[in-house]
């Protein structure tokens, strides 16, 4: 398609993500949201209406038929990422799915199989990956700012309020590591590569769904990862990295900002420096790069072999757990 015309997106779903992927869109000159569609066609309508949506639909079956569209946008529940995705994109839709894309390997390789055979693009969501402030970190480490990496500390979680919550379902391959934890994981591969080893604990609700998760990854190097990520514990977002000569410090590492003013803080001999970085939106950011890729203009940040490296370490973490025993991961 032309770079000059904005790409036609829909989205499949009237999902709480929402409320932050719009006000993206709507700031995003490359890309116009003109659809969106709910199972329950006053949902769709209400979204419509208060987003200034141009097509409400009943069905996502009639958004994937709207031949008005270049690309779909999918929020659904992760147990429906892929199969959805595989639709959108056997209806000649350009994809981005919202993070997991996959729990398995396997899976994330299909979708891409499917995307490559219809010239299309697929991408997955981790909007952090966009922010000028996680490059930032990579460039101070580049830089040899506190030396050889030694260490990744990460964490995420905040508490589920209500029992009906679709991430507390295993149908629906809700759990700590798929919603937040995968930030952690995606975080310590784009710094340290992939792992070679991984050991997971987890602890259960009644569903088997994993309401806390901790983790471990070995690096090439010796670099070790270390992260928890809850969905029944307070609200907490940080990044530590640990280097030979010195600490890299990150509050709110995958927002950037949503509270104080963002800042990078780098401890030395009983002394903190801190780096200040922008304050913007990393969503309208994910949707720029999405768009400039279907124009042709560009590769997407996170295409399919990072993807695909993603859910196998996932699969590898969760298999970890369960057999209660490390998991040597295999090259993808």
């Amino acid at each position: 398609m032309s770079g000059s015309n904005p790409v036609r997106l829909g989205i499949l779903s009237t999902a709480r993500i929402n409320e932050l992927i719009l006000p993206a869109a709507r700031a995003c000159e490359h890309v116009e949201v003109t659809a969106v569609a709910s199972r329950d066609p006053a949902r769709a309508q209400q979204c419509a209406a208060a987003h200034g949506i141009e097509r409400a639909l009943g069905s996502y079956d009639e958004l994937l038929e709207d031949q008005d569209l270049d690309a779909v946008y999918i929020p659904l529940p992760n147990s429906l990422h892929v199969g959805w995705s595989e639709r959108a994109l056997a209806s000649r839709k350009h994809v981005l799915c919202e993070k997991p894309l996959a729990r398995t390997a396997s899976e994330a390789q299909r979708a891409f199989e499917m995307a490559g055979r219809h010239g299309l693009i697929l991408a997955e969501a981790f909007m952090y990956r966009h922010h000028p402030q996680t490059e930032l970190i990579r460039t101070l480490l580049d830089a040899g700012t506190i030396g050889p990496l030694r260490l990744i500390r990460a964490s995420q979680s905040f508490p589920i309020e209500t029992a009906d919550d679709v991430r507390l379902f295993r149908e629906l391959e809700g759990g700590a590591l798929m919603d937040v934890g995968c930030y952690c994981v995606h975080f310590a591969r784009f710094i340290a590569g992939e792992p070679e080893r991984v050991f997971g604990e987890q602890q259960l609700n009644e569903d088997g769904i994993d309401l806390l998760f901790s983790g471990t990854m070995r690096f090439a190097g010796g670099v070790l990862a270390q992260f928890d990520a809850g969905i029944d514990v307070p609200k907490r977002d940080f990044l530590e990295l640990v280097g030979a000569e010195a600490t890299l410090e990150v509050h709110d590492p995958w927002l950037a900002g949503d509270g104080e003013e963002p800042a990078i803080l780098i401890h030395r001999g009983g002394e903190t420096e801190r780096v200040e970085t922008e304050r913007v939106d990393a969503y309208q950011l994910e949707l720029e790069d999405f768009a400039l890729a279907v124009q042709g203009e560009r590769e997407p940040l996170l295409g399919r072999e990072d993807a695909v490296a993603q859910a196998a370490a996932v699969e590898a973490l969760y298999a970890s757990a369960d057999a209660g025993r490390a998991v040597r991961l295999a090259t993808v």
